[in-house]
């Protein structure tokens, strides 16, 4: 019995060890990554239950931040709107394959898909919209048609500019051409969340940050999470972490009023976490639900698309054979909402430049193989 007992001992040394050597390099690789000089500020939340992990950090070289500071989550926010439509669905207020001219006005479905003279905008369904597979085009980063700048390059032009959801629609089809057939093909576009979010507006009656306060931040007390310039946190009355593009500083712009469905949600990690453990674990849609959403389409090597979720398959991606995947979403200023099934493991975070994209992915991959190698 003496011997089992030090052998005992002797395991849960080593457990706490290799724990402790997995935060130390995981931090080291932050820090790493923060003395990048396009970096101006960091945010790192690794959480694994099963695991004992939970691992948060905050810097900045230029303000105090914590842990607490909400950030801008760019597309991230496409979780969320997708995830809105499908507790629409669970409460019988309509189906994914319905045509989205049942829930919008026709003054915004006329011409919206004009492809080679045929008219395919009545063809449209809400599941088109959710995968990325309606063919429209992406008002903020596809080119337009004539050479003028599109949505991301007016935001520093006009950055007092208030933009509508109905404006941005008509900039898409006066501006842009359709990529291909609804249903014939996967193009990543902002232009269909936008009107996914006015279907949620028009079936419920609620704005759209009404309604994810009601039916996802309510209930999941998620409470420093909110929609940029349309309502406040809960809870939470701390600035959000500013956001670069370059040099430039993006996060105070009323033109970022043109980042809405797709991308306009800001939130901490501690709500981020929250919500994916809650959509993992149905408590925030039907299991039925939830695995139709999870029905995966190529989207490019390595990643799937589902409605508003992706998945990433990091051997693939990284030519390695690692067969550890990721389910979450990423946006454009290098935020970045995973779990990794294999080990159990949630990272949420951001680096808060949207030159820095490939680079959170990176961090996120060496993270994983730090906590896979102990």
């Amino acid at each position: 019995m003496k011997h089992l007992f030090l052998s005992l001992i002797f395991l849960v040394g080593l457990s706490v060890i290799a724990q402790q050597t997995t935060e130390t390099t995981i931090k080291q690789r932050f820090k790493t990554e923060l003395e990048k000089e396009n970096i101006k500020s960091g945010i790192l939340h690794v959480y694994s239950e099963s695991r004992g992990i939970n691992i948060q950090i905050a810097e900045s070289k230029e303000d105090s931040i914590s842990i607490n500071h909400p950030f801008y989550t760019a597309s991230i926010t496409k979780m969320f709107t997708a995830t809105a439509i499908g507790v629409l669905k669970d409460q019988n207020k309509l189906n994914f394959e319905d045509k989205i001219g049942q829930y919008l006005p026709d003054s915004l479905v006329n011409n919206l898909h004009v492809l080679n003279g045929k008219d395919y905008s009545k063809g449209l369904t809400i599941a088109h919209l959710l995968q990325h597979t309606s063919g429209l085009p992406d008002y903020f980063t596809d080119k337009t048609n004539d050479g003028s700048p599109n949505i991301i390059n007016q935001l520093l032009v006009n950055p007092n500019k208030t933009w509508s959801a109905e404006e941005l629609i008509q900039f898409s089809k006066e501006k842009m051409t359709p990529y291909f057939v609804p249903g014939e093909g996967y193009h990543y576009t902002d232009t269909e969340y936008v009107l996914l979010a006015l279907i949620i507006e028009n079936v419920s009656g609620l704005s759209l940050d009404e309604f994810l306060m009601q039916h996802i931040f309510q209930p999941l007390k998620m409470n420093s999470s909110y929609i940029n310039l349309k309502s406040k946190a809960i809870n939470n009355k701390l600035p959000i972490v500013k956001f670069y593009a370059s040099q430039y500083e993006l996060s105070s712009l009323k033109s970022l009023s043109a980042d809405w469905g797709g991308g306009g949600l800001v939130s901490t990690t501690q709500d981020l976490i929250a919500f994916l453990k809650a959509y993992n674990t149905d408590k925030v849609l039907r299991k039925g639900t939830r695995v139709a959403m999870q029905n995966w389409i190529n989207e490019t090597k390595g990643m799937d698309y589902g409605s508003g979720i992706r998945k990433v398959s990091l051997g693939q991606l990284t030519d390695t054979d690692s067969d550890l995947q990721l389910i979450g979403h990423s946006g454009a200023t290098a935020s970045f909402l995973w779990y990794c099934p294999q080990l159990d493991t949630y990272i949420s975070g951001t680096l808060n430049q949207l030159e820095a994209s490939k680079n959170a992915m990176i961090l996120v991959y060496d993270i994983l193989m730090a906590i896979q190698s102990y």
